[in-house]
């Protein structure tokens, strides 16, 4: 069932198109989205289908159904959350490491979802659908860190297309084995579903490899590991973890990626979202978010310290 956000009587005697005037009046980012909206028929004019290039006459009604009503299979469930900012379009949550982002599978509870639909009730974004509303962006279930959680579809919109058009800063704290020798780099490589282990990515040119590119900074080196700052430049699934593997630098705990023999006490890979920024969908300001190193990987980072003193 679907229910309207909002009607527009429009009273302008100039011919105007529709996705022309909707954009102007912000009601999505885009004009392109505007179109795909008025093609999935959730903007219509006096409650027919109409096209984008519908001339807007006086006195129509703009019917706007962007919200989808639909009953959630996903349970909401009081688990804490370390809210670092939330207002009513948004919410950016510091996620603690061994929390999957969204149901998957068997997975139906105790994820990063279950807790926002128990903290923020009906205010998250649908287009996400059942199982992710309001989820933006992911991490892995073993990388802790920021993630900013749209609150409605205006805000999801927003920030995919920051997203899309690499505006969003994302930057991660890292440690990794061996010793890197350049004190930055970037990382250019394509990444795609493994040929040989459906489970993992990899970096290849065969089936449908996207273009990843990573860039990294180094921060400290020991003798035998080195702890990076790295920035995304795409957002692809496990996208460093691979190109740190691709370059020989897998990171520390990486079960996946990595070395399966642990030596060093850490029980997931060290890999941390520690800075966040993006412009706010309504204010169009610049904001900046930054935690500091989880327990775990600030443990690992004084014991490397101890180790080569």
């Amino acid at each position: 069932m679907t229910e309207k956000e909002k009607d527009i009587l429009f009273t302008g005697e100039d011919k105007i198109r529709i996705d022309l005037y909707l954009t102007q009046k912000e009601i999505c980012p885009s004009r392109s989205q505007i179109r795909n909206l008025i093609n999935q028929g959730k903007i219509r004019v006096n409650s027919n289908l109409v096209k984008p290039s519908y001339i807007l006459k006086n006195r129509d009604v703009i019917d706007l159904a962007l919200l989808e009503k639909k009953e959630l299979k996903v349970k909401a469930e009081s688990i804490p959350l370390d809210i670092i900012y939330e207002d009513e379009y948004l919410v950016v949550v510091n996620k603690p490491a061994d929390m999957i982002v969204h149901p998957a599978g068997k997975i139906c509870s105790g994820t990063l979802v279950n807790a926002l639909l128990y903290h923020c009730k009906d205010s998250l974004s649908g287009i996400g659908g059942i199982i992710r509303p309001g989820i933006v962006h992911r991490l892995d279930k073993n990388t802790s860190g920021l993630i900013v959680v749209a609150k409605n579809d205006f805000a999801h919109l927003n920030i995919s297309k920051q997203i899309k058009e690499r505006q969003v800063i994302k930057k991660y704290i890292a440690v990794v084995h061996g010793i890197m020798k350049d004190d930055s780099g970037i990382i250019d490589a394509p990444i795609g579903r493994s040929l040989k282990n459906r489970k993992k990515m990899a970096v290849t040119t065969e089936g449908k490899s996207r273009e990843a590119v990573t860039q990294f900074k180094i921060l400290k080196r020991f003798s035998a590991y080195t702890l990076i700052e790295v920035t995304l430049r795409t957002g692809r699934t496990h996208q460093i973890r691979v190109h740190l593997v691709y370059i020989g630098h897998p990171i520390i705990g990486d079960q996946l990626y990595g070395h399966r023999k642990q030596v060093l006490n850490i029980s997931r890979q060290a890999l941390h979202s520690h800075i966040l920024g993006f412009v706010h969908p309504l204010s169009k300001k610049y904001m900046q978010f930054c935690t500091p190193l989880p327990k775990d990987i600030q443990e690992l980072i004084d014991c490397l310290d101890y180790d080569e003193k």
